[in-house]
């Protein structure tokens, strides 16, 4: 890594020549640290699975329990820059809890959805959903229709949204229905929340503002989890309750937390476009999981609309038009704000800290 500490980002559409050339070491350990993020990201809809499976803990309490092992990670690692997580609290009180509300509904939502159509339906359609709602939200705000190229996107990625959610999902198929729109809500909440979030996202550190949007996250959910039926162990548990209970700490602290820092790191190195490519090994990861851990069917249509809604994606992230569109890396099912994220406080380095996540350019 260089010695000089560099301005971190999530805004992966900012000029690249503004960032000093990285040393061939560098670029390739930066590939490596956003490849890593996004395969951690991607595991987060298979843990939960399983996880509901063998412990019976509904979307509200596996949420829960992951935004409170990602606060208690996120707490550890902003304790040399308490200050400024303090100084950000107090600036912006009132948008840095609205935008941990929405963490935890769009969390929720995505688990439900797991829960619910299985993990690729849930993946696809919340991974599509953000972009979408940018998109329309951009064109809104120009007052203009959008472009063609646009406009062929949109269309490519509703018909990829489509055929997925027609598609068939996991052990919960005869619910198909909720996990789609579950989906849908999910990714159009992260996405209004990213789009209402930029300013906030201007001038706020990212350790500052994932530890602060985790506990707030967190906070919301606890009444639902804590106050819930207690858990039923079926009785074809895939997992036992400890490994399940592993897993959720491995979903706070190594697809939120480890995957954020990796993701902020590997920017350093990175040129702009090549991470936001290297983004999509998120919703693959998620897709071969899904298959060979789940056994969840993926046929020729679900197949189909993935790549049309990862193809749209990428144009989302690459075309000239959608520059200052933001990218998720990793939420809904990673826990991440985003946007041009400011340097960090001289006691710690830049961009340390995790959470889509999104992953989506409109926007985990």
């Amino acid at each position: 890594m260089p010695t000089t500490r560099h301005r971190s980002t999530r805004n992966l559409s900012a000029p690249t020549s503004a960032r000093p050339a990285p040393r061939p070491t560098s670029a390739r350990v930066g590939l490596l640290q956003i490849t890593l993020a996004a395969v951690l990201w991607g595991t987060a809809g298979v843990v939960a699975s399983l996880v509901h499976r063998s412990t019976g803990l509904g979307p509200l309490e596996i949420s829960f329990w992951r935004l409170a092992v990602s606060s208690a990670t996120m707490l550890l690692v902003a304790a040399p820059r308490l200050r400024s997580v303090v100084a950000a609290a107090r600036r912006d009180p009132g948008p840095l809890a609205a935008a941990g509300a929405a963490l935890a509904a769009y969390q929720a939502l995505y688990f439900l959805s797991v829960t619910t159509a299985g993990v690729n339906v849930a993946t696809m359609v919340s991974l599509g959903t953000a972009p979408v709602v940018a998109a329309v939200w951009e064109a809104f705000r120009r007052r203009r229709a959008p472009g063609r190229l646009s406009c062929l996107v949109l269309v490519v990625a509703v018909v990829g949204l489509v055929l997925v959610a027609g598609g068939h999902g996991g052990p919960g198929g005869p619910h198909q229905t909720l996990g789609v729109l579950a989906a849908v809500a999910s990714g159009t909440i992260y996405g209004v929340s990213t789009i209402l979030g930029r300013h906030l996202a201007q001038h706020t550190p990212a350790v500052a503002m994932t530890t602060l949007t985790s506990v707030v996250g967190a906070v919301c959910l606890a009444p639902f989890a804590l106050l819930a039926a207690p858990a039923v162990v079926p009785a074809d548990a895939p997992l036992g309750v400890g490994v399940a209970w592993a897993g959720i700490v491995g979903m706070g602290a190594l697809a939120t937390a480890v995957a954020y820092v990796l993701f902020n790191r590997g920017l350093r190195g990175t040129p702009s476009s090549v991470a936001a490519v290297l983004t999509l090994v998120e919703p693959l990861t998620a897709a071969v999981l899904a298959v060979t851990v789940l056994a969840e069917p993926f046929g020729v249509g679900t197949a189909a609309g993935a790549g049309l809604l990862l193809g749209a994606v990428a144009v989302l992230y690459l075309a000239p038009g959608t520059r200052g569109l933001e990218t998720a890396g990793g939420a809904p099912a990673g826990a991440a704000p985003v946007g041009p994220v400011p340097d960090e406080e001289p006691d710690g380095d830049a961009g340390d800290g995790p959470d889509r996540g999104v992953r989506a350019r409109s926007s985990g």
